[in-house]
């Protein structure tokens, strides 16, 4: 009797549930499913796999949706996801649904309410402090930084020279600790001379948790993820990254009171250009309204933020852009012979200047995050139906999945070479975007990444040093199209670890004019 009771109980349930959903559902039948899609479940076995079958399985879903009009649907149980790739849909997407899904909570877990996941009137209070923190004039200060650390990163590297392939992965995400470090906190952690850097490697663990937590629904309810043992690794690493950060705060805190009580009160003022040369952290306690501004708390959100995103995005792109100069070595010889033309045959530290007379390199750099973009993919929430331009509407309770993957290699937009690697089409003759959304490596909208210059910066010095010391050797393609083996961790990884050669450039016997 009793089981009877709750078998009634769960079919009027059930019967409910979908009554409320009625036109959730209705909308979603007008959009076309991807052929992996199962009853009930959806398309939630084809996530089940390693971080190497999800990336997999994301891009072939990306592959259908270009075929269907660039949008999908998948259902993950009874939760309705939207995956578009379509760049006129996405643009009033990304303008209008600023709310970040619900799976970004798992990495709120690590960073609160930094600016990348915050909700929307939390992120636009900071993002209103952010965006000068990041202005160009200050932002180019760090070239300074970014060379020195690519120095050291080249000397680190002198030990791999003519010993055949290896990972390339932890020097550059070592130094870009370094330089994310320094710039953001004002700190030198010496990541690079240290391997075993408890933050760099507490980081590192804590992202391959949070990405086991957004696809194994297992992992998902908190009380369930307690019974795992994945559950006290990611307690010690979050401890690990929140004291780090804090002690840094604390010691900025105290060092700019004394400065104060030691600066005449008539001195007392803000001038942007004061805060060229400071750290990032510097710049938020001031921007925020100094000791009236911005609690630890929420420096530490958006210190680690940025940190996180700052190692992670440049190290990834960098790596990327390494392994196709090996692969393409006509292009590698192009970069160098650029690289030359602007530093003669000196030694000296990478400039600002430099950097903005390097055009090869930089299409070099736009080809490579055309193709691996560091995040393939972004999810926001829809709260309200939307319409879209292709006519269709998203229900209210869904979420999208943008494929920045799939909107920069769809032929509609880039032609029958889309997949090709060429970065000649960043030509200004060449490059005429029928719509901004086609190509976003660093996404697009009110929420952009505020921090692009920046990253564009670091990944553009640190190449030019690498590449002015090093010829990347690899296995050279035999067509356009690239073969890289790519994992979803967070951020797109190589499967392999960055995996090259390195030989010892000879000096050059001449120097360009």
């Amino acid at each position: 009797m009793i089981v009877w009771l709750l078998f009634v109980v769960a079919v009027l349930w059930t019967i409910m549930f979908r009554f409320r959903r009625r036109r959730m559902y209705k909308l979603a039948s007008a959009i076309p499913p991807p052929s992996a899609e199962l009853p009930v479940i959806g398309v939630m076995s084809s996530l089940a796999g390693n971080t190497e079958d999800i990336m997999l399985t994301l891009q072939k879903f990306s592959y259908e949706a270009m075929g269907n009009d660039g949008i999908i649907r998948g259902w993950l149980n009874h939760i309705l996801y939207l995956l578009i790739c379509n760049p006129v849909d996405l643009e009033i997407i990304l303008k209008n649904c600023l709310e970040k899904d619900d799976l970004h909570r798992f990495m709120q877990k690590i960073i609160g309410y930094g600016g990348i996941f915050a909700p929307v009137p939390i992120w636009r209070r900071r993002r209103k402090i952010l965006v000068p923190a990041f202005s160009p004039k200050i932002v180019e200060n760090f070239v300074e930084v970014f060379s020195e650390h690519s120095e050291i990163l080249v000397q680190e590297l002198a030990n791999k020279t003519g010993k055949g392939k290896f990972s390339i992965w932890p020097y550059l995400s070592a130094y870009n600790l370094d330089s994310v470090c320094e710039t953001a906190m004002g700190v030198k952690i010496n990541a690079q001379k240290n391997s075993n850097s408890p933050f760099l490697t507490s980081l590192n663990e804590i992202l391959d948790i949070v990405c086991k937590r957004i696809f194994h629904l297992w992992l998902q309810p908190d009380w369930l993820f307690k019974l795992f043992p994945q559950y006290y690794k990611h307690e010690r690493h979050i401890k690990v990254l929140h004291d780090f950060t804090d002690d840094v705060i604390q010691k900025k805190r105290t060092e700019l009171k004394a400065d104060k009580q030691n600066q005449p009160e008539a001195d007392n003022h803000y001038n942007l250009s004061d805060y060229q040369r400071k750290s990032l952290l510097d710049l938020l306690i001031s921007l925020s309204g100094g000791e009236k501004g911005y609690t630890d708390m929420e420096l530490r959100e958006e210190i680690l933020t940025l940190s996180i995103a700052g190692t992670d995005t440049s190290a990834v792109a960098t790596g990327y852009t390494l392994q196709l100069m090996a692969k393409y070595p006509e292009i590698q010889d192009k970069v160098y012979e650029e690289l030359r033309e602007v530093l003669g045959d000196s030694n000296r530290p990478i400039l600002k200047e430099d950097l903005q007379k390097l055009k090869y390199l930089e299409r070099v750099v736009k080809e490579s995050l055309r193709l691996f973009p560091p995040v393939p993919f972004i999810i926001r929430k829809i709260e309200t139906d939307i319409e879209l331009p292709s006519g269709r509407i998203l229900p209210s309770g869904s979420g999208v999945v943008v494929s920045i993957w799939g909107c920069h290699r769809d032929p509609k937009y880039w032609g029958p070479d889309a997949e090709h690697f060429d970065p000649d089409r960043f030509l200004p003759e060449r490059f005429n975007l029928e719509h901004p959304c086609s190509y976003m490596p660093f996404s697009n909208g009110p929420r952009n990444c505020v921090g692009y210059q920046y990253a564009l910066m670091s990944i553009k010095t640190t190449l030019s040093r690498i590449l002015l010391n090093y010829k990347v050797i690899g296995e050279p393609e035999t067509g356009p199209i690239p073969h890289i083996r790519v994992k979803l961790n967070i951020m797109m990884k190589a499967v392999d670890g960055y995996q090259v050669a390195l030989e010892k450039r000879k000096p050059s016997k001449f120097i360009f004019t």
